[in-house]
């Protein structure tokens, strides 16, 4: 039998994090499930493999072996009941915090509930025996592996977080016996740092990227742009982002390209702060390497290139790394000011639709006023297009549903009674959540435009899963025909008797026509209702010309091969050539 590793990859990404993280002592109880994680270690001279029969008594020695070395300590057991006489040493090990990583083998989970000897269901555990708990897939393909990778880093970081403690892994496996595998993977290793600890070198072109965000305060603002100064780097930002800084980059419109190749600016190292964001172009300025940065301490790799978490407030973290001695550079900002500079230049006559209105209406948006942009449709058309510096503006993009656009807006104009709230909002959205234009303290300061394309109309962009069912698409996909199916009356009449002003359009010329009134600055006569009906076969080539302004050849000439071969195709190819 060949002495090397297992060919189970989540068992090889195990082993090849526990390496990378100085975890060597390892007390192992007999079984068959574990054997392809134990026989492994057993191979491999780093680890210092010790054995126990009982499980129980082998959690107690963890403990004593945590504590007096010092180190985190893994302990190995098989399915069955093995996992549940872990129970007491790890209730000890919780009140102590002590690191014991308990790595529980299992048959394949799907198993559970089905009278198959041996497997018992594991998917509730005593809060007092675990400070964090993972299960992880049997390795299939990449998304699995990054699954795995992502786990193995969050349940090793959690031994040592908040003073430490035990941590659980139930690792499945299909009883390889193939042990040929003779070098560990190159598995991605994950750190967490607190403002105690001395913290990792920030070096090359470096990028902010901020997804839904409070409003920046003066001081957090401050802290970001000297921090920018000091190292040269840039703000991505979408209408969600709060920041208004000047290192600030609406940059959805450039990063949108289909035909344009971004790499020269792209960054090196992207710091991601804020929570989920809309603005799917500019995720894909994602640099080589990401910091996240968050008081939350979580792991959050959105971009599934995470390289380090900071547990802490922003601020804390910007000033850590900014060098109040370096020459102030803006050069990188520069760049891509250029590039954005250029993309808009050549932005040809788009069709009426929900793109059209934002770019007639974006940057006339009045002084102070607060929009908030209804998913997906919406947010994306107008993230192509800036508003004044004044202007604070969010959206829904925490549970990214549309259910309560209006309600949101309703509940934000509240607290400023003097303030313009507006809302940019599709017609299914409107109408999921129509009943908030009735409720009683509804104020004379809302402005709210309804694109009213009579259908879900993201689910007829030409980009779109959907786009190959065509107009079959409308029948159950993209909802066509709810709600009047464009009616010219319904949404008037349910305005004008709830107290609102109704004005509507559907061609550039009548909205030309009408929406200065929309804008009109005035809190104290009627609040607004604007109407506005596509296409969303006009819709979908709005978007397709937006995104199709600027082409390099060399990028062009990839997406032609992606049509021709697939994306597998593409990866078969790059691998027989040798990139």
């Amino acid at each position: 039998m060949s002495k090397f590793y297992t060919d189970e990859k989540n068992a090889l990404i195990i082993i090849a994090l526990l390496k990378a993280n100085g975890i060597r002592k390892v007390i192992a109880s007999p079984g068959t499930t574990n054997m392809a994680l134990v026989c492994s270690m057993q191979n491999d001279s780093y680890f210092q493999v010790y054995s126990s029969v009982d499980e129980r008594s082998a959690a107690y020695l963890a403990c004593g072996l945590a504590h007096e070395s010092g180190e985190p300590i893994v302990i190995s057991c098989t399915g069955a009941t093995a996992s549940r006489n872990y129970l007491p040493g790890l209730t000890e090990a919780y009140y102590r915090k002590l690191p014991v990583l308990a790595i529980t083998s299992t048959q394949m989970v799907c198993r559970v509930g089905h009278h198959v000897p041996q497997v018992i269901d594991r998917s509730v555990k005593q809060n007092d025996t675990h400070r964090f708990s993972v299960e992880l897939p049997i390795v299939k393909d990449d998304d699995d592996w990054w699954e795995c990778e992502v786990k193995v880093n969050q349940a090793i970081l959690a031994l040592k977080r908040g003073g430490g403690g035990p941590v659980h892994i139930n690792l499945p496996t299909r009883y390889s016996r193939s042990y040929d595998t003779q070098t560990l993977p190159d598995c991605r290793v994950m750190d967490r740092f607190s403002t105690t600890d001395k913290l990792p070198e920030l070096r090359g072109r470096v990028a902010v990227f901020i997804g839904a965000h409070r409003e920046f305060t003066t001081e957090q603002t401050k802290a970001l742009d000297n921090f920018c100064s000091s190292n040269n780097a840039v703000v991505f930002c979408d209408h969600t982002s709060g920041y208004k800084g000047q290192y600030r980059l609406l940059y959805s419109l450039a990063a949108s390209q289909d035909q344009m190749d971004l790499a020269s600016e792209r960054p090196d190292v992207m710091i991601h702060i804020g929570e989920v964001t809309g603005d799917y172009a500019g995720m894909r300025m994602v640099g080589e390497e990401v910091w996240r940065v968050s008081e939350d301490g979580e792991i959050r790799d959105t971009f599934r290139k995470l390289r380090y978490v900071f547990e802490m407030d922003e601020k804390t973290f910007f000033e850590r790394y900014t060098d109040p001695s370096k020459t102030s550079s803006d050069k990188y900002l520069q760049q891509c000011l250029a590039r954005l500079k250029e993309v808009k230049e050549e932005i040809p006559e788009i069709p009426f639709s929900n793109i059209w209105v934002a770019q007639r209406t974006a940057y006339r948006i009045p002084e102070d006023s607060v929009v908030h942009f209804g998913i997906l449709n919406s947010l994306r058309s107008w993230n192509f297009f800036e508003v004044p510096h004044s202007v604070r503006s969010m959206s829904n993009v925490g549970g990214f549903g549309i259910d309560g656009g209006l309600s949101s807006l309703l509940g934000a104009s509240l607290a400023s009674p003097d303030k313009l709230y507006f809302c940019i909002i599709g017609d299914l959205a409107f109408f999921y959540d129509m009943n908030a234009l009735g409720n009683r303290h509804a104020g004379n300061n809302l402005r709210i435009m309804v694109i009213n394309n009579g259908k879900g109309t993201e689910f007829r962009q030409y980009n779109h899963v959907a786009a190959h069912f065509g107009e079959q698409a409308d029948e159950f996909i993209s909802a066509s025909g709810h709600y009047g199916n464009k009616s010219p009356t319904l949404i008037k009449h349910y305005a004008q008797d709830l107290g609102f002003k109704y004005i509507s359009a559907s061609s550039k010329e009548e909205y030309e026509a009408v929406y200065g009134e929309f804008l009109t600055k005035n809190t104290s006569g009627q609040s607004i209702v604007f109407e506005v009906f596509t296409d969303s076969e006009e819709e979908s080539r709005a978007l397709e010309m937006i995104r199709n302004i600027k082409k390099d050849h060399k990028k062009t000439a990839k997406n032609m091969a992606r049509g021709v071969l697939g994306e597998r195709g593409v990866k078969v190819l790059k691998k027989a050539l040798g990139k």
